[in-house]
Order: structure tokens, then sequence, then C-alpha cells
């Protein structure tokens, strides 16, 4: 005994030792390294660029050009053109002419939107695109492309003109309740700085007339070697890269004399507001009190490192009060969050929101404003602390364990922080490190003065309310939210009772049950095992990830199973028990038990399965499988939290049918299912009176008191032969007394022939064209293929017709699908917003493209570009967890062949012109559709 005292003594006194020379090594007032694994330089010119080898996904390359250069820099006469000018840069460049940059790249399988992207905010522009680098000439013309963007764009008098129609649609996108709200708000939020004035989406008269030179100004001024940044991101040699960059870029130049690039100040608040901000189509309710701004201090050494994750630990602690609140049986408010914000770049302030509920503003005032005092003057409790401290360790450490399978757009994103709000890029093996280092020294004490510094105690601030204009709801009054203000700075408050928990989630393990067969798929790399229950489970142990296993279970069963009585009832199952949390413990108890841990659970009822989907860390699976069976053994009760939810539920749907978009999704629904009572519409307060919540836990009970017919899927970074124990203990001793694994039609069909409503609602002159084609259809996996292949091929026609050709639309298309349940069947749903005056030829240019494809079927190089982009994909998603656990599942739900998912490529190489044009003759029947547009009240 006393040889290992002195030994463990001994090792006490090395691991102490080693301990005080790493801290010694971190010195708080040394700057944070770059990172080894990215290779920041700068060019002559100004440039600056970040280059990293990384293998995820493989064969594919991320490239940025990152410009800072915003809407806060445009001239009077250039309000939008910030913006314009990055939708130019589509629109021919030097080396590529109008429309061939787009063509080309969906040649080689990069979607136009969902890959190739952009966007602009006040202070930057970033273009966005992801390059295969499977052939050499990619990489090539990717730099290429960054190249032209920068300082090779034609801006062509014609295409500018074309593209005024584009971007007009996109501001009419834009326009309803939250622009006009915005408009009233935001010289406010600016404190009437120039941010206020320049939106990036700018002013409609100056889109309609500016002058051709104002655009080509803006460009010559702003786009300039020394305000860019190109980052390349991905599976390409470093050394290439660098060369690429300095070839593409090195002899941009910037202007002889150059214009200041200045940043806009924001005054700070001198005196406390109330502001009232309503609209008749609001929404929401909202209240937010904003504190005075003040400009943010980018320290780049180690203390100001440390003084990041004491904010983090702060807010979440934080924030974790105010969910709390938020489970009351009548809570104050919806939901509601507080803690420094960040505004922009240069500024952030001390801000409080939230989400009210049927109280009003007054109780969500005092609750947000006295939790925020009492925090102040009270401090935390040690056990918040240390699972707050649990809760980040783990999120760094899964980060750390990730380092190599992480995708090069997440690290991308980084350094595009690095460069426009000088975010450290110290890499994640050295921050692994350093939280170890610091995170264990941060006491309690030291949060508790940072709260009592950070939150304000008595200064000047905005406080808004933002809500519906309806009658029936009066907002309050400019003086009555300063009263509940200073009421509630004057509340008595005592100290937080937190309330402590269970240290785990099970005292006990289950009585394991016993796996009785085992079978192997090699092809797949599948262990499917057979379990004394009767459940199965199907294992893939992979190593696209390092530390994510992914569950997914489904059976037939599901909400069609009950009859229409209980339609609502069965909808709102699934969220009002898990609303109620699991066993003893209310959900915010789950979340301070399992403090530190990764693994969620989720159960519920779709239309026609009964699905439990998870995922966890990979030293968290025995956690999510502990979930799994609690979710089986008994529903937790608790009044209150039902309360709490109803409540939040009538009020999110109090102002919904004021809102345009609601009137027309509800009135779509209504038209095309006419009126079917088992057809979700949009919610009514009404609705939440009708449930029972005896009726909702005896479903949930009927459904998930048996495991009988389920087969549980696993893929991810696991062990087979740690893990099948695991099964053993927790899937093996499931209940499984004899339920339903059926599915129920009950009789839903879309009306059939052509019938065309409209619909009037909303102020703006906007409309929406909603086409629906539906019918009966054999469904097969190849079918399948075809069907979305007509649809994608069909989307790029639109694009290119309805968008570049006629400037009718912004944004839209067609999407759809194939259904082997409850009944052979597809859907249709074509989604094309427009102005009112375009709706005739909206729907007369759509109907032109799908008689061009029963007739011509595509052209070649469309159907080629769909297909490239579909192999690109999946050859993504192969190194994916979540995709084969959704393929195998649904693989398995619906009798289809797992195996078809090695000959994707095969099956893809397959679908001709002439599948094409046949799926359009069979599901576009011009018999047989439903057309439902959306126009303006007046």
């Amino acid at each position: 005994m006393t040889k290992r005292f002195i030994r463990s003594a001994w090792v006490a006194a090395v691991l102490l030792a080693t301990s005080l020379a790493v801290h010694a090594a971190i010195k708080l007032d040394e700057a944070l390294p770059v990172g080894p694994q990215v290779t920041v330089g700068k060019l002559a010119n100004g440039l600056t660029y970040y280059i990293q080898h990384n293998g995820k996904p493989e064969k594919k390359l991320e490239l940025r050009l990152v410009v800072k250069a915003g809407s806060i820099l445009e001239d009077e006469d250039q309000q939008g053109l910030a913006h314009f000018t990055e939708h130019m840069a589509f629109n021919g460049s030097t080396n590529f002419k109008k429309h061939e940059l787009i063509s080309y790249l969906q040649s080689i399988g990069v979607r136009f939107g969902a890959d190739l992207n952009a966007y602009t905010s006040f202070d930057e522009t970033v273009y966005i695109l992801p390059i295969p680098t499977n052939r050499k000439e990619n990489i090539d013309k990717g730099f290429l492309v960054l190249r032209d963007w920068a300082q090779g764009l034609t801006l062509d008098a014609a295409d500018i003109d074309q593209e005024r129609g584009i971007v007009l649609e996109e501001l009419r996108l834009g326009k309803g309740a939250s622009d006009r709200m915005n408009k009233v708000l935001l010289p406010k939020m600016f404190n009437g700085s120039k941010y206020a004035q320049r939106l990036p989406i700018g002013q409609e008269p100056i889109l309609k007339t500016f002058k051709h030179d104002a655009l080509k100004r803006f460009y010559k001024d702003w786009y300039r070697p020394d305000l860019m940044a190109v980052v390349a991101v991905g599976d390409i040699d470093p050394g290439a890269a660098k060369k690429m960059i300095e070839l593409h870029f090195g002899k941009l130049k910037n202007p002889a004399s150059p214009r200041a690039r200045e940043y806009a100040r924001i005054p700070v608040r001198a005196d406390t507001e109330a502001l009232i901000v309503t609209d008749k189509e609001a929404s929401s309710n909202a209240v937010l009190i904003r504190y005075p701004l003040h400009e943010i201090e980018h320290k780049g050494d180690f203390a100001g490192y440390r003084e990041k994750l004491v904010e983090g630990l702060f807010a979440g602690m934080l924030n974790q009060r105010m969910q709390a609140l938020a489970q009351q049986s009548s809570p104050p408010f919806m939901g509601a969050s507080s803690g420094p914000n960040r505004l922009n770049s240069r500024y952030t302030s001390y801000t409080s929101f939230a989400a009210l509920g049927q109280g009003g503003a007054s109780p969500a005032i005092d609750a947000l404003v006295q939790e925020n005092e009492r925090a102040r003057r009270f401090g935390f409790s040690a056990p918040e602390l240390e699972r707050g401290k649990k809760g980040m360790m783990r999120n760094y450490e899964r980060a750390y364990n990730e380092r190599d399978k992480t995708d090069s757009a997440s690290y991308a994103s980084e350094y595009l922080r690095n460069f426009l709000e000088q975010e450290s890029i110290p890499g994640i093996e050295n921050e692994y490190d350093y939280v170890r280092e610091l995170l264990p020294g941060i006491s309690l004490d030291e949060i508790n003065r940072y709260a009592g510094a950070t939150i304000p105690a008595d200064s000047a601030k905005l406080v808004v309310y933002m809500g519906s204009s309806k009658a029936g709801s009066p907002p309050p009054s400019g003086a009555q939210l300063l009263a509940s203000i200073s009421a509630a700075e004057q509340a008595k408050l005592s100290a937080y009772d937190d309330k402590a928990v269970a240290a785990r989630l099970m005292e006990h393990p289950p009585k394991p049950g016993t796996i009785v067969s085992e079978s192997h798929d090699k092809a797949l790399g599948l262990t499917t095992l057979t379990l004394s229950n009767g459940v199965k489970a199907v294992l893939k142990p992979t190593d696209f990830s390092n530390d994510q296993v992914i569950m997914s279970a489904s059976r037939f069963g599901g909400q069609m199973l009950f009859q229409e009585e209980d339609s609502l009832n069965a909808r709102y199952a699934n969220s009002i028990v898990a609303t109620m949390g699991v066993k003893d413990y209310s959900p915010l108890d789950l979340q301070k038990i399992l403090a530190g841990k990764a693994a969620v659970v989720r159960t519920g009822l779709g239309n026609f399965t009964d699905n439990v989907n998870g995922n966890a860390g990979s030293t968290d699976v025995e956690t999510m499988l502990q979930l799994v069976h609690l979710q089986f053994s008994n529903v937790r009760r608790d009044e209150d939290l039902y309360k709490s939810y109803v409540g939040k539920q009538v009020e999110a749907a109090r102002n919904l049918m004021a809102q345009p978009e609601s009137v027309f999704r509800d009135a779509l629904i209504a038209t095309l299912y006419n009126n079917h009572p088992r057809v979700p519409r949009v919610p009514r307060p009404e609705d939440f009176s009708k449930l029972s919540l005896d009726r909702i836990v005896s479903i949930y009970k009927e459904r998930f008191s048996s495991a009988r017919g389920l087969t549980f899927i696993f893929v991810g970074s696991f062990d087979v032969e740690r893990i099948k124990p695991l099964i053993a203990t927790y899937l093996a001793s499931l209940p499984t007394p004899e339920i339903s694994v059926a599915f129920r039609d009950a009789g839903v069909r879309p009306v059939s022939g052509v019938v065309k409503k409209e619909v009037r609602s909303g102020s703006e002159a906007k409309s929406q064209v909603a086409l629906n084609f539906s019918g009966k259809a054999a469904f097969s996996e190849a079918e399948q293929m075809r069907f979305h292949a007509l649809l994608d091929v069909m989307n790029l026609r639109i694009t290119e017709v309805l968008r570049e050709k006629l400037a009718l639309i912004y944004g839209g298309g067609m999407n759809g699908g194939l259904n082997k349940i409850p009944y052979g069947n597809y859907a249709i749903d074509v989604s094309l917003p427009t102005g009112p005056a375009n709706v005739d030829r909206v729907i007369a240019a759509t109907f032109a493209e799908i008689e061009r494809m029963k007739q011509f079927g595509p052209d070649p190089a469309d159907l080629d570009k769909v297909r490239q982009g579909w192999l690109e994909g999946h050859r993504k998603s192969l190194r994916e967890n979540a995709y084969w656990a959704s393929r195998l599942d649904s693989a398995l739900l619906q009798g289809l062949d797992p195996a078809s998912i090695l000959t994707y490529e095969k099956q893809v190489a397959q679908i001709t012109p002439q599948d094409v044009k046949n799926a359009a003759r069979r599901y576009f029947d011009m018999q047989n559709y439903v057309q439902v547009v959306l126009y303006p009240e007046q």
C-alpha cells in the first residue's frame, strides 16, 4: 500500500510538472501562430492567399475569391451595384463569354446555385467555386475563373441591361413584412450610420436607371488585389496551388490613385429609446434590447483567445437559464437569448432577444432584464461551469478527432473569417492543446467577474418591439416598454437555484438479450445481427469520420394507422413527447446529465412509418443506445411542459395566416387535395385546443412500446466486436410485443383534371405561380432515376430561359418524387415567384418548355450536365455516413436491393435522351394538373 501511495504521488507530481511546463509555454501576451496546416502569403501587389491540402472530399478543390468591398462603399448613384457586380461575374469575362462559364462548370459537375455561388454583404463580396480535381484542366480553369472575376469582367452594356430584370426580381422576392420593418429598424440598430442606407440589394429606382459607367466605376475602384484574398483548400499540392495563384494573380494591378478603403463608423448610443415596429403581415412578435455598441478589439494573442473561451462559457450558461424559463407552464417568452452579439466585423454589443408568448412584452422584458441582472450580481454556480467546460471540451475533442476528415469548405470558411474579421487560425491541433491547457484554469470567480463586467448595469439602450399590427393584438407603446424595463431593473432578486440532477442516465443497464445469428455482406461491408427479441441490427463500420456514428431504424406504421379523429394528436405526438423529456428527466435535465457527451436520439411517427434516428460520437454510442432504450421504456408525462408547448404553438400560429406566403400555401394544399382532412394545412390557433395529452401519450405508447419489426442500422467509426455487447444489452432487451408493422392507405389523393385557382393576399406587388402534376405511376429504381433526370434537365431549361433569357424570375424550379408508398404515384411541383404582370408569360414559357421536352427531348449536353452533377455528388456521398445510413434504411424498408448503390454510375450512364423524352410525355399530363397563382390583394 505504501509503495502504491508513493508511486501515485510520484505520478501526480510528474503530471503537475508537465502541466506547469505546458502552461509556461503559453504566454498570454504572445501572438497566436498561424497553424502549420495552412500556407498564408501575400503577393507583391497586396493580394493575400490561403492554401491548404485537405483530402475530404476526395478529388475536390474549394476555391474562394474574397473582396473587401461591399455595399458600404457605393456612391450615391451606385446603391445596389456591389451586388449587381456579383451578378455580372456570371455574364461574360475575358476568357468566358456570356453563359459559357456556367455551361462549362455544369459540364464538369458543378451545379449553379448549389455549388457555384456568391454573396454580397455590407463590407465584402465572396465568390464560391468548388472544382473537381480529377483532371488538371479543371484546376487550371478554376483559377482562371477566379482571375476573371477579380479583374476580367467584360460588363457589356447589353448584358447589364439584361441582368437588371433578374436583380429586380431578386429585390421583389425580398419584399414583405420583414423588409418593411427593417427599413424602420435598421437606422436605429446602426445608430444612424451609413450602414442603414446601404442595404446590399440597393434602391429600386437606381437599379432600373443607373448608368453603365457607374457599375464599371465600382468594379474599377474596388476590385483590386490589395483588397482581395484567394483561398484554395482541397485535394491539391500546395506548391502547385501557389504557382497557379502567382501565375494568375501576380499581374493584377492596383489603381494608380486608389480610393481609400474606409469603414463606416457607427456612433455610440447616448440615450435610452423605445421603438415600436409593426406590420399587418408580421409573422411573430418579439422584443430586443440593444445595449451600447463598442468597437471590437481584435486580439491576436493567447489572452484574446482565452477571453473567447470565457465568453463562450458565459453565453452557454446564461442561455441555458433562458431555456429553462421557456420550459415553464406559463413561460415569459417562447424562446430567448442574451449575451455579446457581433453586429459586423468591427462592432459588438450586449443584446437580449425574446420571441413573445401569450403574455406579450412585459413578462418577457421582466425575465430578460432580471435574468441578466441575476447573473451580473450573483454569477453562476460551480456545477453550471463544470457542465459548460465539459460541453466545450467535447466539442473541441470532436473537431480534433475529425481534423483529417473535415470538409474543405469548412476550412475555407475559416480562412474567409481570418481575412475579413481577423479570426485566429492556429489550426485545430494547436487549438485542442490550447483549450486543454487553458480551460481548466478558468475559475468560477473569473467567470463571475466577467459576467459582472459584461452585463450592462445601467446604460443607454434601444428597446424594440417588433410584431403584428392586426386588430385585436395592440402593441405596447414606447412609454410602456420603457416602464417595463425600469420596473424590471428595480426588482428584488436572489441567486439562481441550479437544480441538481442524476449523474447518469441509467443507474443499472437492463438485463441483456443475446445475438442469435450473424451474417455478412462483404460487397457492402455489412454485418447483420439477429437479436433474441427479433430485432435486427445492420453494422457498417467506416473510416469516413473519426468520431461519428449514425443510427437509423424504420418500419411501416405511422400516423395514418390512426383514424381521422386522431389525426391532430398523431401529428403532434412526436414533438410533444420530445418536449417532455424521457424517464424522470426534462429536456433541461437531459442537457445537464449529458454535458460532455455527444449523443442524440429522435423518435417519431411519419405518415406511413415509425422512425428512430440518432447520432453519437464514437465514445458515446452507449449513451445513444441508453436513450433508445429509455424511449421504449416509458413516456414521461409533464403537464407543465405540455402546456408550455401548446401555448407556444398557439402563439406561433396566431399570425401565420397574416402572411401572404402562408395564405398561398394553405390554399394550394386545400386545392390540390380537395380539403382532405388528413393533409396538414397551415396550423390555426384553434387546432391546439383539440389536442389531448392523454390520447397523445396513448398513441405514442401504442407505437413505441414495442420494437418489433425494427432493423437498426449503424454506420460510422466503431469496432464491430466492441459494439456487439452494447447492442445485446440495450437493443436485444427492448420489449417486442405484437404490433402492426404495416402501413394504412387513408385514401389521400390529389384532385384530377385541370384545376385553376387565384389567391389574393399581400400588399406587395409579388406573385407566385404553382403548377402541380400528379398521378399513378409504377415505381422502380430505374424509373425513379429517369424521373429525376427529367426534373433536373427541366430546371436547367427554366434557369436558361425564364431567368437568363426572359428575366422573368430570380429563382424557382421543379421538384418532385416517384413514390411506392402508399400506392405507386408521382408528384411534380413547379414553383416560380415573379411579378403580377409577368404571371401569364411565366406560365406560357414554362408550358412551352414542357412541350419542347415532350416533342424533342433534352439537349444531350444538358443531360450530360445532369449526369455529371449526379456523379460528382454521388462520389462525395459515398464517403458520408449519413448517406449510407439513409440508403440502407430506405432499401430495407421498401424491399429494394441495397447493393444498387455500388452500380450507381452504370445506372446513370444508361439514361438516354429518349428516356427523358418518354418521361416528359408520361408525367406532364396537360389534362391533369393544378395551377394556383398568388396575386396581391390589390
